[in-house]
C-alpha cells in the first residue's frame, strides 16, 4: 500500500505544519484513556529540562489540563477545563474567585495575556447544589498577580519525609508570626495541601454575626505548587451559612470526608460535566478559635496520588494543625480589627479637630465633612443636604453639597460643587426620595442593592452617567435633637454594600458633623441678628417720625408756584431755599408732575412722608437732606425743562422722583469702602457690594411701611410691585460701581445712534444714567455754587480720612487726607474728565436740551484748571475737592472717592455749612 511508503518523520512534520488537523482528529477519535495516559507520562517527566526548552512544543511541559490549542509554531497545551470555565463564567457568573496554577515556573516565558488566561476559576465542588451559587464562583479575575518565589516549600517537603516533628513545628512557627490575614490564609492553604497531599485547597472564613453569617473565601484552589501570592483586590466567593458542604461543616462543626463526591446529594457535578475535571474526594473540617467558636472552614480536594482517598490519618493531622490555624487567624483578625478601629478613631478625632477649627464658613466645614466621610467609608460619592426650615413638617432642602471621589473622577478640581438650589441637584441624588425619607422619619437607610429597593428610581439611574449600587443615608441632628439635614454616601470603592460597622461609624461621624454644621449656622445667624439689631437700634435711636403739628403746618400752607421757586432751572441755586421751603418745593414738584392726581396720593400722607424722610437724613456735612432735595430738583428740571417727562411713563417718573428724595437716607458720612474696612454692621448685613445703597432703599421701604406714610397705598398690586422694582433700581443706580459697569454700553448706543426708547434694557440704562447725572449735578451749577459744594464734600471726606488714620491706623488716600489738600484741584480735573464730562456729553447727544449743563461743566473745569496751575506755581489756594458722593468705591482710573458731587447741601439741616475746609 502507498501508506507503507510514508515515513513517520514526514507525517510528524506534516502535523507540525497543520496542527489544526491533529486537533480535529483528536477531538473526534481521542478517548479519555489516551488523555490520562498522556498526562501521567508527562507529569512523571516534568523537571528542569522541561523549563529549559522553551522552543519545544508546549505539550512537552507537564500539567493536569489535557487539551491542546493550535499555534503557528506547532501544538501547544492549554488548560481546557479553565478555558471552558472562563467562557461559562463570563456569561453567567456574578461573584468571582481565583484559581492558582502550580506550574507557574514552567510558564515563565509565556506571554502576559496567556498567563492571565490561566489564572481562572476552578469549580467550587462544595458550594450549594444550585446553579446560582455555582455560577457565583466562576468569574475570571482581571487583576495582575504579584509573584514571589516559593523557596520554602521544597524544604517543608524535605522535613515531612525526614522528621514529622520538625515538619509540624515548622508549619506552626511559620503561621504564628504572621498577622496579615491575606498572607496567613495563603500560607495555611499551601501547608494543608502539603500535609494531606491534596491536589487543591480552599479556605472559607466566617463573616457577619447572628442570622447574617456568611462564608467568604478570597483564595480558592490553592495548592502546594503555587508560587504566587494572591492579590488583595481579588474577588471573593461567598457561601450562604448552612448551604452546601462548606455551609454544613460551618453550621454543624463536623468533619466531612467524602470518598466519592458524586454520591453526596450536596455536591453538584455541573462544572465537572462542563470542564471534564473529575472531583473524586473531599475533606472539609471546621477551624475554631481558642473559645471553640467556628471561624472558618478548610477544604481539601482530591489526593495527588491517583486513586487514593483522604484517610483517617489525614483527618487527625488536620485536627492537630487547624487549632493552631484558628489561633493565628483570630490573632490576625483581632489585629486587623484593632487597626481598623484605631484608624477610625483617629479619623473621628481629626473630624472633631476640623469641625471646631472652622465654624465660620458653612461651605468650608461641609467640604471637610465630605472629604472625611470618603476617607472613613471609602465610597465613590457623598453628599450633604441641609433643610430649609427645621421646624416645618414639609421636607424641603435649601442647599446641597456633593463630592466625587478622586478615584472615580480624573477632574478632582471640579468634583466639589458649591451649594445649589434644589432645582439644580445632580441626577445621582435619587430625586431626593431617600434623603427626604430619612429627613422625615429620622431613621437611617442602608440599601445594599439599590435596584432591588422600591424606594430607588432605577429608570432615572440608567440615564445617569453615575450608576448607584448601594446607599447609606443618615440624618444630621443638632444639639436640640432636631434634624437639620441628611448625609449620604454611595457605592463603596471595593464594590461591597455598606455593612453595620459602616453604618455605626457613619452615624457616630454625623453626630460631630451635626454639631459643627449647627454651630456654623448659628454663628451666621448670630452675626446677622447682631447686625440687624445694631442697625435697628442705631436707626431708632437717631430717627423719629415727624410730629402732627409739622404735618398740619405744611398741609395748610400755601405752596408757591414753580416759577416763584425757580426749581425748573438747570442752574438752580442749591442754597437758595431753607429747610421748610425745600419741603414746600418738594410738594410743588409732586403736584406739578401730576403724581398726586394720577396716583391718588393723599396730601396729608405726602406731607408726613416728606417730613419723616427729612428727619431720617443725618446731620452730616454733605450727604444730608439738602443734598437729597437738590438731587430731586435736578431730576425735576431734567423731566420738565429738558422734556424727559414726555418720554418716560408716569410710573417711571414717580420712581425717579421718590428715588432722588430717598437715595441717601440715613447716610453716615462715610463711603462703602469704609464700611467694608471697619466691618460695620451695615457691611455684615448687606455685604460689601453697594452696601449703603441697599441700606438707603431698605430704609425708604421702612418709612413707606410705617403707619400713615404709604404714599403708594392707592396703587394697584401690579403698579405697586412694578414701582418698588423701579425705585430699587433708581436708588442702587447711585452706586458708581454700577455706573461704570453700564456706561460704556450706554455711551456706544447713543454715539452710534442705536439707542431705542422702546427697548426695556435701553430705558433702564437711561434712567440709571439720569440718576447718576442728578447725583453728580453740583458740577453743572455756576462756579460759586459748585465750589461751595466741593468744600462741603471735602470736609466730609477729611473727617472719614481722620477716622481711618485714628481708628484703622491707615493712611487715607489723597481725597480723604487733609494733609494733602493742596492736591485736590488736580484730582478735581481728573474727576471731571474721567467721570462727569463723558456722562453729560452723552446725555446732551440724547437730549440737546441738556447742553447748558455741559457748558457749565466746561466753565467750571477752566476754573479748576486755573487753581491747579496756581498750585503748581506755589501759590496758595483754597482746597475744594471733587464733588463725589461717598457711597461707592473708588472708580478705577480716578483717585477721587466714589460718589460724585451732587447738589450741595449744608452741614446742618438748615442749609448752613457747619464746617468748611479752606
Amino acid at each position: 500500500m502507498a501508506v507503507s511508503n510514508v515515513l513517520f518523520s514526514d507525517v510528524e512534520s506534516f502535523l507540525d505544519s497543520h496542527p489544526e488537523l491533529f486537533e480535529d482528529y483528536l477531538n473526534r477519535k481521542g478517548s479519555p484513556g489516551m488523555v490520562e495516559k498522556w498526562l501521567k507520562n508527562h507529569q512523571e517527566s516534568k523537571g528542569p529540562a522541561a523549563a529549559a526548552a522553551p522552543a519545544e512544543p508546549r505539550e512537552k511541559k507537564g500539567g493536569r489540563d489535557g487539551s491542546w490549542a493550535s499555534r503557528c509554531d506547532g501544538l501547544q497545551r492549554r488548560a481546557s477545563q479553565k478555558e471552558l470555565r472562563r467562557t461559562f463564567a463570563r456569561s453567567k457568573a456574578i461573584n468571582a474567585n481565583r484559581t492558582y496554577d502550580e506550574h507557574v515556573n514552567s510558564r515563565a516565558q509565556e506571554p502576559l495575556t496567556s498567563m492571565r488566561r490561566r489564572a481562572l476559576l476552578r469549580k467550587a465542588s462544595s458550594l450549594p447544589p444550585t446553579t446560582a451559587h455555582i455560577l457565583s464562583a466562576l468569574l475570571e479575575s482581571r487583576v495582575n498577580i504579584p509573584q514571589y518565589p516559593s523557596t520554602a516549600v521544597d524544604f517543608k517537603y524535605y522535613l515531612k519525609e525526614h522528621s514529622e516533628r520538625e515538619f509540624f513545628l515548622e508549619l506552626v512557627k511559620d503561621i504564628s508570626n504572621d498577622l496579615d490575614l491575606t498572607s496567613l490564609s495563603y500560607k495555611i492553604l499551601v501547608f494543608v495541601c502539603i500535609m494531606v497531599d491534596a491536589d487543591r485547597c480552599s479556605l472559607f472564613l466566617v463573616e457577619g454575626t447572628g442570622n447574617k453569617k456568611t462564608l467568604v473565601s478570597k483564595f480558592f484552589d490553592v495548592h502546594a505548587g503555587t508560587t504566587v501570592l494572591p492579590s488583595m483586590n481579588s474577588d471573593e466567593v461567598q457561601v450562604p451559612w448552612g448551604k452546601g458542604i462548606i455551609g454544613y461543616v460551618a453550621e454543624h462543626g463536623e468533619t466531612v470526608n467524602i470518598p466519592d463526591a458524586y454520591q453526596d446529594r450536596r455536591f453538584s457535578d455541573e462544572i465537572d460535566k462542563l470542564t471534564g475535571y473529575k472531583t473524586k474526594s473531599l475533606l472539609c473540617m471546621p477551624i475554631r478559635n481558642s473559645d471553640g467558636e467556628i471561624i472558618g472552614v478548610a477544604q481539601a480536594i482530591n489526593k495527588t496520588s491517583s486513586g487514593e482517598l483522604f484517610a483517617e490519618d489525614d483527618e487527625k493531622v488536620l485536627q492537630m494543625y487547624l487549632p493552631f490555624c484558628g489561633i493565628a487567624i483570630s490573632n490576625a483578625q483581632l489585629f486587623a480589627a484593632s487597626r481598623k478601629e484605631y484608624d477610625r478613631s483617629r479619623a473621628l478625632l481629626e473630624v472633631v479637630n476640623d469641625l471646631f477649627e472652622e465654624q465660620t464658613d458653612l461651605e468650608k466645614i461641609v467640604r471637610k465633612i465630605m472629604h472625611r466621610a470618603q476617607t472613613l467609608l471609602k465610597c465613590e460619592r457623598c453628599s450633604v443636604q441641609l433643610l430649609e426650615d427645621i421646624e416645618s413638617p414639609v421636607v424641603k432642602f435649601t442647599k446641597s453639597f456633593e463630592l466625587l471621589s478622586p478615584k472615580c473622577s480624573a477632574d478632582t478640581e471640579g468634583s466639589f460643587k458649591d451649594s445649589m438650589e434644589k432645582s439644580s441637584y445632580s441626577d445621582w441624588l435619587i430625586n431626593n426620595s431617600i434623603a427626604e425619607l430619612v429627613a422625615s422619619t429620622g431613621l437611617p437607610v442602608n440599601i445594599s442593592d439599590a435596584y432591588q429597593d422600591p424606594r430607588f428610581d432605577a429608570e432615572a439611574d440608567q440615564f445617569s452617567d453615575f450608576h448607584i449600587r448601594s446607599v447609606l443615608c443618615v440624618p444630621i441632628w443638632n444639639s436640640s435633637h432636631q434634624i437639620i439635614g441628611v448625609a449620604q454616601v454611595l457605592n463603596r470603592l471595593d464594590g461591597k454594600p455598606f455593612d453595620d460597622a459602616d453604618q455605626r461609624l457613619f452615624e457616630a461621624f454625623v453626630i460631630f458633623c451635626g454639631l459643627g454644621i449647627n454651630n456654623t449656622i448659628m454663628y451666621d445667624q448670630v452675626k446677622k441678628s447682631w447686625a440687624k439689631q445694631s442697625v435697628a437700634l442705631d436707626v431708632l435711636s437717631y430717627h423719629a417720625t415727624c410730629s402732627k403739628t409739622e404735618v398740619d403746618k405744611f398741609k395748610a400752607a400755601n405752596i408757591p408756584l414753580v416759577c416763584e421757586l425757580g426749581i425748573d432751572k438747570l442752574s438752580f441755586d442749591d442754597f437758595s431755599l431753607d429747610v421748610d421751603a425745600m419741603i414746600t418745593a418738594a410738594l410743588r414738584m409732586f403736584m406739578e408732575l401730576g403724581m398726586v392726581q394720577k396716583f391718588k396720593i393723599d396730601y396729608e400722607t405726602l406731607c408726613r412722608w416728606l417730613l419723616t424722610v427729612r428727619k431720617n437724613y443725618r446731620m452730616v456735612l454733605y450727604h444730608n437732606w439738602r443734598h437729597a432735595f437738590n438731587v430731586c430738583q435736578c431730576m425735576f428740571a431734567m423731566l420738565t425743562t429738558a422734556g424727559f417727562q414726555e418720554t418716560l411713563t408716569e410710573l417711571e417718573i414717580l420712581a425717579l422722583i421718590v428715588g432722588c428724595v430717598c437715595h441717601d437716607l440715613d447716610h453716615r458720612g462715610t463711603n462703602n469702602a469704609f464700611q467694608a474696612k471697619t466691618g460695620s454692621a451695615l457691611a455684615l448685613l448687606y455685604g460689601t457690594s453697594a452696601t449703603l445703597e441697599h441700606h438707603h432703599f431698605n430704609h425708604a421701604v421702612m418709612i413707606l411701611q410705617s403707619e400713615g406714610h404709604n404714599i403708594f397705598s392707592n396703587l394697584s398690586s401690579t403698579e405697586y410691585s412694578d414701582l418698588m422694582q423701579l425705585l430699587k433700581q433708581s436708588i442702587l443706580a447711585t452706586d458708581l460701581t454700577l455706573y461704570f459697569e453700564n456706561r460704556n454700553v450706554f455711551f456706544e448706543l447713543v454715539s452710534n445712534g442705536e439707542y431705542n426708547w422702546n427697548v426695556k434694557a435701553h430705558r433702564d440704562m437711561c434712567r440709571s444714567m439720569m440718576m447718576t447725572a442728578c447725583d453728580l449735578g453740583a458740577v453743572t451749577k455756576p462756579w460759586e455754587i459748585s465750589r461751595k459744594v466741593a468744600e462741603l464734600v471735602t470736609s466730609e471726606f477729611f473727617e472719614q480720612g481722620d477716622r481711618e488714620r485714628l481708628e484703622l491706623k491707615l493712611t487715607p488716600s489723597a481725597i480723604f487726607d487733609r494733609n494733602r489738600k493742596d492736591e485736590l484741584p488736580g484730582l478735581q480735573l481728573e474727576w471731571i474728565d474721567g467721570i462727569c464730562a463723558p456722562l453729560y456729553e452723552t446725555l446732551a447727544k440724547l437730549n440737546p436740551k441738556l447742553l447748558p449743563m455741559l457748558d457749565m461743566i466746561k466753565a467750571n473745569r477752566a476754573k479748576w484748571e486755573e487753581l491747579n496751575k496756581k498750585r503748581q506755581h506755589g501759590q496758595s489756594v483754597s482746597a475744594p475737592t471733587s464733588p463725589c458722593s461717598g457711597d461707592s468705591t473708588e472708580p478705577s482710573g480716578c483717585t477721587v472717592a466714589k460718589t460724585g458731587s451732587t447738589p450741595c447741601c449744608s452741614g446742618r439741616n438748615d442749609g448752613t455749612p457747619s464746617k468748611a475746609t479752606s
